[in-house]
């Protein structure tokens, strides 16, 4: 999709949940990137976010016009309201706000939204249809709630930095903040259990989403294998531990080519590819346990053939044998894929300097009520004055609360 400045801005909310008022809190990615995620399906999104510096994560990598292009992305489709949440004024504010509000999302230390009489029991009283997403490294509960947690740390605590290495080697981190992102999609899915369920009791409820628990949650059979067996998995690199062959093969031109040949129709094809029938027809090797048995010396046949060939022949000729294959992408092999650009995930928008930038497009894919890019990222308070004014506060009393540096 490519839109102007002014299409973006005034575009009016389409989607699945239009109508729907979010109001959000918090900074950085967790919380945020939920409220990005139903802001994209039509949510009237409210971001507060605190005068003179807002979130962090505007002066997060690197900056264009003084902000980060992470912003673009991250605060689409979104308002932003400049208030000081730690004066009372701006605590009333967002109790006027939660009023009619059907969500309201907040990733802070457990407690600080009660030091500022806006926990749950107090919000709900005001609102009891309101559906509260509570984001922390620990959850609200439990001996560790008051630790902070960010992703990296959580990602840690589930297991999943244990696995990310290179056998013997310092376990890495995967390169993006997967452990907030996972809490943020797991407290999307909390939300829209909500909504439903709301539909029947008319009333709201908390979720309580653990950094730690969402990355836990997708450790597949980490602990299941522990608990029959004793058996701690370890780092394997590029490999597949317990399903073979299925690993990163370097090419004769330096690269490296994913292939994922552990099915056992696709197996003898990839044999019969290399010209190793004889491991095709093996019947020692017709399954998956007996490959596991002898993955050094598939992988070593494997790797015997990659090395003759260039990572655009290998996988030319693994598509023609439909094995299961792919390059190790870069950001810019990313801009360049023609799929990418077909499935709309490489979307244009027009910044308010006429500059254009590319920015991820919106999944899921629905086909009757997709999501949409309908607002650039705003400025620092950009919405302040229309969002005071829809609680009904005068003119004269948003002056009042900017000279006092509570708005922006």
């Amino acid at each position: 999709m490519t839109a102007s400045h002014s299409d973006i801005e005034f575009a009016p909310a389409t989607g699945p949940l239009a109508g729907l008022k979010v109001v959000e809190l918090g900074q950085l990615i967790a919380g945020p990137f939920a409220a990005k995620t139903l802001g994209d399906f039509g949510a009237d999104v409210i971001k507060i976010e605190p005068p003179l510096t807002g979130d962090p994560l505007r002066q997060w990598r690197l900056l264009k016009d003084g902000t980060s292009v992470w912003w673009q992305v991250q605060s689409r489709n979104k308002r932003s309201l400049a208030l000081d949440l730690k004066d009372p004024a701006a605590q009333d504010i967002v109790r006027q706000l939660v009023q009619d509000a059907d969500v309201l999302i907040e990733n802070f230390r457990p407690g600080a939204m009660e030091g500022w009489g806006l926990g749950p029991e107090a919000l709900q009283a005001i609102n009891p249809r309101l559906i509260m997403l509570r984001i922390s490294g620990y959850g609200q509960t439990g001996p560790d709630r008051d630790k902070p947690g960010f992703g990296v740390v959580a990602e840690a605590m589930s297991g999943l930095r244990h696995l990310t290495a290179e056998p013997g080697r310092v376990p890495v981190r995967v390169g993006v903040s997967i452990g907030d992102t996972l809490a943020s999609l797991h407290g999307v899915m909390g939300i829209l259990m909500a909504l439903h369920e709301r539909q029947r009791s008319g009333l709201g409820q908390v979720i309580d989403v653990a950094l730690y628990e969402a990355v836990f949650n997708c450790m597949e059979s980490l602990l299941p294998e522990y608990s029959a067996f004793g058996a701690v998995r370890e780092a394997a690199g590029s490999a597949l531990p317990g399903i073979a062959p299925s690993n990163a093969y370097r090419c004769l031109d330096g690269g490296y080519a994913l292939i994922a040949g552990n099915g056992d129709s696709i197996f003898k094809r990839l044999m019969n590819t290399m010209g190793r029938p004889d491991l095709g027809t093996d019947p020692a090797l017709a399954d998956n346990a007996g490959r596991v048995a002898r993955v050094a010396e598939i992988d070593a046949a494997i790797g015997a053939w990659t090395a003759q060939h260039s990572v655009s022949e290998v996988l030319a000729a693994l598509d023609q044998a439909a094995v299961p294959a792919g390059r190790i992408y870069t950001v810019a092999d990313i801009a360049a894929d023609p799929h990418y650009q077909a499935r709309g995930m490489l979307q244009s928008v027009r910044m308010s300097d006429g500059s254009d930038l590319t920015v991820p497009g919106i999944v899921p894919k629905l086909s009757r009520t997709p999501g949409s890019h309908r607002r650039n990222a705003p400025t620092l308070g950009q919405d302040s004055d229309a969002v005071l004014r829809e609680v009904g506060l005068s003119e004269a009393q948003i002056l009042a609360l900017k000279d006092k540096g509570i708005v922006g």
